[in-house]
């Protein structure tokens, strides 16, 4: 905890953005942290509340009290050793994480929760600007060789353990840099790819070998895997689009993609990198941009395309409009539903709208110039005579990914080649993601 009495004395104060005129000409980071002093008072506020449901609410168990006690007392270092405990990325979470912990908090009865992401990014930042991040190898190897196949989250946090545990390591990744979603769907302005490129280093330096450009099942069989290594990790997330309107008329027409196209292309351009062989470029230019999903994707499809001049950018979501606030008594200490406005739904006040249904996407000379959609009810039913037409010259999907024919992202899938691995099976790393 921190001071006993702070969450009575100390008003919740949040992170700043930088003005939206001025984060929409780039691709950085616009987030204006907050300063030591005003840290150390926002720590201050966690409160000796008995059960901690933040420790719930948190999908790696942070030792939140623990290190907001140490922030508050200006013990820094001590603050990132123990985050560092439990989360092997901290700095990511600081930045990408919804803070599920925020809406566990008992401070969040209130409505104002202790501001647990923004210490968290505070705490790991300043590990990193201090030099107290280092490279951790293991004193001893055992001897044992394991593949990492995909460089995500899950198979980077894996690969971390496995080779302080002294393992040998080798990741393979399909991409030119690793980092999967992180590096290629992630857009820089909520994560700028110079926090991953560093993480790397560190992983190398103790012991990883990173394989890129490596597609596991074409350039490289799972029999060479095998016969090479004492085990295999498949952590390869789920690629695969659902499509939703794969029979819906029109849908054969330009200008429609699937989100996890069009985000990946701004981030190569950003770093500089090829595009991907025979890929059509996708530009939001010019043009009113269509997002179908209601979700992080579909708000990270708003922003780049308003980053991109676009003329317009309007949202869709086929679920009803959730209530403003949350009923407390029945949601907390849960993740409730309400409605939120993320960075890039504020910006150029995009339009969303709920309980929509597309029915057909019209064009002319094979592209795509509009959305006939129908209004539906609470129990997705369409809502008698209310079709009408939204004008589009670009559509993205942003309405997830099937999981039935790849491996989940949140931890991977242990695929245990020969006895004599046990120290892998003690290893468990969830990583909260989209």
């Amino acid at each position: 905890m921190g001071k006993p009495t702070g969450f009575l004395e100390i008003e919740r104060a949040d992170r700043n953005y930088r003005p939206v005129e001025e984060r929409l000409k780039h691709y950085k980071e616009f987030v204006v942290p907050l300063s030591e002093p005003e840290i150390k008072k926002q720590a201050a506020r966690c409160m000796d509340c008995g059960i901690p449901y933040c420790h719930n609410g948190c999908p790696v168990n942070n030792q939140i009290p623990d290190w907001n006690d140490l922030v508050y007392r200006g013990d820094w270092k001590e603050a990132a050793d123990n985050l560092h405990t439990t989360n092997n990325f901290p700095e990511v979470t600081g930045r990408i994480c919804p803070a599920p912990c925020e809406a566990s908090c008992t401070l969040n009865i209130d409505d104002k929760p202790v501001t647990i992401k923004t210490i968290e990014c505070s705490i790991a930042d300043r590990a990193w600007e201090e030099g107290w991040v280092q490279p951790l190898p293991p004193e001893k190897k055992t001897g044992k060789k394991v593949a990492i196949i995909g460089s995500g989250p899950a198979g980077l946090a894996a690969a971390q353990q496995l080779a302080r545990a002294g393992h040998e390591v080798h990741v393979y990744e399909k991409n030119a840099r690793p980092g999967g979603l992180l590096v290629y769907g992630i857009p820089d302005f909520k994560m700028e790819k110079s926090v991953i490129a560093r993480r790397v280093k560190q992983m190398e330096a103790e012991g990883v070998t990173f394989h890129c450009g490596i597609h596991v099942g074409e350039d490289l069989s799972a029999k060479y895997l095998e016969s090479k290594h004492d085990a295999v990790l498949i952590a390869i997330g789920s690629e695969q689009p659902f499509d939703f309107f794969a029979k819906s008329p029109g849908r054969d027409l330009d200008g429609l993609h699937y989100a996890m196209d069009f985000l990946p292309q701004q981030n190569r351009r950003n770093a500089g990198e090829p595009q991907k062989p025979k890929s059509k470029e996708i530009s939001a230019k010019d043009k009113h941009v269509i997002v179908i999903g209601g979700g992080d994707t579909g708000s990270d499809c708003i922003g780049t395309s308003f980053r991109q001049g676009a003329k317009s950018v309007t949202q869709l979501e086929i679920m009803p409009m959730p209530p403003e606030k949350e009923n407390k008594a029945l949601s907390w200490p849960h993740w409730p539903l309400k409605l939120r406005i993320s960075t890039s739904q504020a910006e150029a006040g995009a339009p969303r709208h709920f309980s929509v249904l597309t029915k057909e996407f019209v064009g002319e000379g094979g592209a795509v110039t509009g959305l006939r959609c129908v209004k539906v009810d609470g129990k997705m039913q369409e809502v008698p005579d209310s079709s009408f037409i939204i004008k589009a010259d670009l559509v993205l999907l942003a309405m997830g990914r099937e999981k039935k024919k790849a491996g989940w992202i949140l931890i991977g899938i242990w695929v245990v080649i020969q006895v004599g691995l046990s120290a892998l099976t003690n290893f468990v790393f969830t990583c909260n993601m989209e």
